[in-house]
């Protein structure tokens, strides 16, 4: 798997004769050089192409599938618990093998200690660790503290928490997590055996039918966890295949148990089946409870009919449960435990725009240009690889790229409130040492200091990515930390960009092994893949439909990909599937890192595939195979150190691939490299809805799709969908058709709508970031979320909330011209909604489910009764937002109330020297036999930058105009013009700048009328 060497200055002293041995590259004819290809505009240089073999691991068939696996369940004995000691805050028990060692995918340890702790009210803490550790034992590393949080003692105890540990030794050890208060089982081993050795460990917790569990990412598939489904922890540079395991680790699942009531007894009875969305819901009940296994190993979680069972090749049990009892509950208690979300910049919620293809300076501020000339907000143009020097990270290309003119650009964009933002990938390029030598600081300094992985023999490891054979930060080392921080501070003295954007942090090579080793005078190498944008490399692949959308593009779209229809078929065709798969037997004592003999349902099969090997070593002597899925994690903690350091005071703004548990308080995350398919515009909204559950809000897609060609009808959808997401940002691939929004007229007037609904909406999406900050509640909300009792939402995700107040309903399917969905509450008398557009309640279906009109351009936006909504209005960027008088949108409920919130601050600050929090109620009542409408404003705090003219009040759900036409602030009659629309049901009063000074935050005030 790893190539060792003596040094890697020596490795050009042995590359001939490597070159003729090496198995990765003897069949390739290096007598005649091979013409680098340079999608970037690059200079041609003579370049290697690495051999598509060098991206190839073993034939790994996953344990799930093979005819020959063992079943632990069946041959290992478990565990029997002995030497109990009970305190008030837990027990301790000693744990011993229950007879003859089995050793199905490793060695059997044969005792182990159980640690339960009653961490707080509504947590508990279960340890199931080895009882002596040895330097011998890494696969019982743990987790350091320094990277993911662990949950501390608070004041829980037997006595005050609600939940319950028992335990049972019939016929071995299991165990039981009960809620007090329900009795309710939350978490129960018993009737499986604990299966625990040096490469395997398994335990069972069995399930109801048709259970409902979420979370567990990341993973590109429906809201709801399925039965059936096998969720694999590892992370991949895979796309976004569908069901597979990708970029981010979560091993942290949310389960909802809904319960029909008896009315008469109040019984409850467990439902475990799918409810008709018809059915009513008046006889319903639900409790959630969450469940962590704070382990960073790789790991699979099997969703079975009636268990879970977990499986990880390494590490330690080490298991957190949140008692809830309600959804918004349970992601606050393991959100405030793993780390709250990072707050964000105001302006980060502006729109962002992107492509891999802006070949340089000159064509990126066309865009923004473009964007501007088309009346289109644009907040913050990014750059893709495009921009680098060779693909090198910290290195700007200084002909099409140079620092002087990036820098004037940037002035320009700041003097226009608007942002910058390049990529940054995870791997250092390394000089080729022959004739590169000093060219690239960035690599020589890193490597002086000690800051890079090493193969097993000390030796650097050396992959291969987009510059060509890469080295790959320890962050297990303070130099590495060092190392990066000044390095990006130097950068950002050249080039001052406003955030920076994570890529490829799996982390990501091209080749399995150490590819590079005694290989550096090859450098700077090709990949083996063709990169898109190359010469006969154009992207023909168009969305489902375009046919009939797009005739006649689409027929010359057809004849133009013949070529490359038939060269992929002759490659489909050499592809032979393996008559033979790799299996491992234990070796007892022994660990074999790179092929674990538990084979993982990993989307590359090879754990070393695409990826760095497991036995890449870090100067700490721990294997990459213990932290593999932390290295996305660390790169984020330590870019968000630098940007820090780079301006104090200020909170970073990032964007990452790869995540695992607390990453959300560093970053925000994007959803990778999408397709461009209306089902993928689909799951971007059950992607979003899990990352609220792993604590990370600011998240969106690559909007019209990354790979592929978009479409105008598509891509008209798609920008409308993420106007709604916190992160919206358009980026697609270098070798596809340009989708800058001003590419079609139907799509610059669409953004437009959806746009002017997001500005609106900012100051309300400010405030629930705040919350999400300070609290941990959530963004992006499923309908089962804010309605527990309503079973036939369980698995609804084409619809979601953006916070308690605002319910999308968008167009997923192409040529649809309508969209079905509902309206929770409506129909069962409890709610009310509102149409965004025109303010009106919204009709009393027959059905549940009913059919919406939304022809192309329209995204079906509501506003449920009961919610205030302070708003300000669209402007070409956040900043000249900010500065716009304020409105209130006031949609009454059902009892003619309504409350609202807002969130006040600099928009930058880390600790802002003031804050203010505003709190909104109205109320539609009778006095003295007179309908009257009265709104209190309180004010908290001491902030001043918001307090700007308040420019009009919009009451919605007004059954009658009141009796009354005129409007007094803190009692005084003040001039304004009042409209009641008796078909809408609407109330306005507008012309209120003069009111309040023109200061509505100043102090807190009330209106009547």
């Amino acid at each position: 798997m790893v190539t060792s060497n003596t040094g890697w200055l020596q490795e050009v002293l042995v590359l001939t004769s490597l070159l003729a041995n090496h198995s990765d590259f003897a069949a390739v004819d290096t007598s005649s050089p091979v013409p680098s290809f340079s999608p970037t505009g690059t200079s041609l240089q003579s370049q290697f192409t690495v051999p598509a073999s060098a991206d190839v691991g073993a034939a790994v068939i996953p344990n799930i599938h093979d005819p020959e696996a063992i079943n632990a369940q069946t041959v290992c004995p478990g565990y029997l618990a002995t030497s109990i000691d009970v305190t008030a805050y837990g027990l301790q028990a000693h744990l011993s093998l229950a007879g003859e060692s089995c050793n199905a995918y490793g060695t059997d340890v044969s005792d182990l200690d159980l640690v339960v702790e009653y961490q707080a009210q509504s947590r508990l803490h279960v340890k199931i660790k080895p009882s002596v550790i040895t330097s011998q034992n890494e696969s019982w590393y743990m987790l350091p503290e320094a990277w993911v949080p662990a949950p501390q003692q608070e004041a829980g105890s037997v006595e005050n928490s609600d939940l319950s540990f028992s335990w049972i030794n019939k016929p071995t050890f299991g165990f039981n997590v009960t809620r007090k208060s329900t009795k309710e089982v939350l978490f129960s081993t018993d009737g499986s055996k604990l299966v625990f050795e040096n490469q395997f460990i398994e335990f069972v917790t069995s399930m109801n039918e048709g259970y409902n569990i979420y979370g567990l990412g990341e993973v590109i598939c429906g809201l709801r966890l399925q039965s059936g489904l096998t969720r694999t922890l590892y992370a991949a540079d895979a796309g976004n295949p569908i069901d597979g395991n990708i970029y981010g680790n979560h091993p942290f699942y949310l389960q909802t148990k809904y319960y029909e009531v008896d009315q008469e007894t109040g019984e409850k009875v467990l439902l475990t089946k799918k409810l008709d969305p018809e059915e009513t819901t008046s006889n319903y009940t639900s409790t959630s409870h969450g469940v962590y296994l704070r382990n960073a190993h790789a790991m699979e979680i099997l969703m079975n009919p009636t268990n879970v069972t977990w499986r990880t090749i390494g590490g330690i049990i080490d298991l957190y449960f949140f008692n809830g009892p309600t959804q918004p509950e349970v992601t606050s208690q393991y959100i405030s435990q793993i780390g709250l979300p990072v707050m964000q910049q105001y302006w980060t919620f502006g729109y962002h725009q992107c492509r891999w293809g802006y070949h340089n300076w000159s064509e990126t501020e066309k865009v923004v240009n473009d964007m501007n000339k088309f009346d289109i907000p644009l907040e913050t143009i990014w750059n893709d690889i495009d921009y680098m020097n060779h693909y090198r990270d910290f290195d700007n290309d200084p002909e099409r790229f140079p620092y002087d003119e990036g820098a004037e650009f940037l002035n320009r964009l700041h003097d226009k409130g608007q942002h910058y933002i390049p990529i940054v990938d995870s791997a250092i390029y390394v000089p080729n040492p022959e004739t590169e030598k000093g060219v690239y600081p960035v690599f020589d300094t890193g490597y002086k200091t000690g800051s890079f992985m090493l193969n097993p023999d000390g030796t650097l490891y050396i992959g291969q990515v987009w510059p060509g054979f890469t080295v790959f930060p320890d962050w297990h080392e303070g130099a590495a930390e060092d190392w990066w921080q000044t390095t990006m501070a130097a950068w950002h003295e050249k080039l001052p960009f406003d955030g920076i954007w994570i890529d490829m942090s799996e982390v990501s090579s091209f080749c399995t092994g150490s590819c590079g080793s005694y290989n550096l005078t090859l450098n700077p190498v090709h990949p083996w893949f063709q990169l898109p944008g190359e010469p006969g490399n154009k992207i023909y692949d168009y969305p489902e439909g375009f046919n009939i959308t797009n005739a006649t593009e689409a027929a010359s779209a057809s004849a133009a990909s013949s070529t490359q229809a038939a060269a992929a078929s002759m490659t489909a065709a050499s592809t032979v599937s393996p008559t033979s798969y790799l299996r491992t037997t234990p070796t007892l004592g022994i660990r074999d890192v790179n092929h674990p003999p538990y084979a993982l349902n990993h989307i590359f099969g090879d754990l070393a595939e695409h990826t760095i090997s497991p036995n890449a070593t870090h100067h700490s002597g721990v294997q990459e195979y213990d932290v593999h899925n932390l290295f996305g994690h660390q790169i984020l903690q330590n870019t968000y150190a630098a940007i820090s350091k780079i301006n104090p005071g200020f909170r970073p703004f990032i964007i990452g691939r790869s995540t695992f548990v607390g990453s959300g308080n560093y970053s925000g995350h994007w959803g990778g490299d999408n397709a461009s398919k209306f089902y993928y515009m689909y799951f971007s909204i059950p992607q979003a809805l899990s990352m609220s559950l792993f604590g990370i809000p600011m998240f969106g897609v690559d909007t019209c799709g990354f790979s592929g060609n978009t479409d105008e009808e598509l891509c008209n959808r798609w920008m409308q969908l993420s106007a709604l997401f916190p992160f919206y940002r358009n980026h697609n691939d270098i070798g596809a058709v340009d989708q800058e929004p001003y590419r079609w007229a139907s799509v610059i007037e669409a953004t437009k709508i959806a746009m002017n609904i997001r500005f609106q909406l900012l100051p309300y999406l400010y405030t629930l970031f705040y919350n999400a900050h300070t609290k941990g509640e959530t963004v992006m909300r499923a309908l089962a979320w804010e309605f527990p009792n309503y079973p036939s939402l369980a698995d609804a995700d084409r619809q979601f909330f953006l916070g308690p107040a605002i319910l999308v309903t968008p167009v997923l399917i192409q040529g649809h011209t309508a969209v079905s969905g509902v309206f929770p509450g409506l129909v069962e008398g409890t709610d009310v909604y509102y149409d965004w557009y025109n303010q009106s309640a919204v009709c009393m279906p027959s059905k549940k489910n009913t059919t919406i009109d939304a022809p192309l351009g329209h995204i079906p936006v509501y506003i449920r009764g009961g919610h205030i909504l302070a708003t300000q209005q669209m402007a070409m960027t956040t900043r000249d937002a900010r500065k716009t008088d304020w409105s209130l949108i006031i949609a009454l409920d059902i009892s003619q109330r309504a409350t609202g919130k807002l969130y006040l601050d600099d928009g930058a600050s880390i600790t802002p020297n003031a804050t203010k929090i505003v709190t909104m109620e109205a109320q539609l009542g009778i006095d003295s036999g007179v309908s009257r409408l009265r709104i209190d404003v309180d004010v908290d705090g001491e902030f001043t930058g918001l307090d700007l003219p308040l420019g009009n009040v919009t009451v919605l759900g007004v059954p009658e105009a009141p009796a009354n036409m005129s409007v007094w602030v803190d009692g005084e009659e003040v001039d304004a013009f009042i409209e009641y629309c008796p078909v809408g049901k609407k109330l306005v009063v507008s012309g209120l700048q003069h009111v309040l000074n023109g200061r509505v935050w100043a102090k807190k005030w009330s209106l009547t009328m």
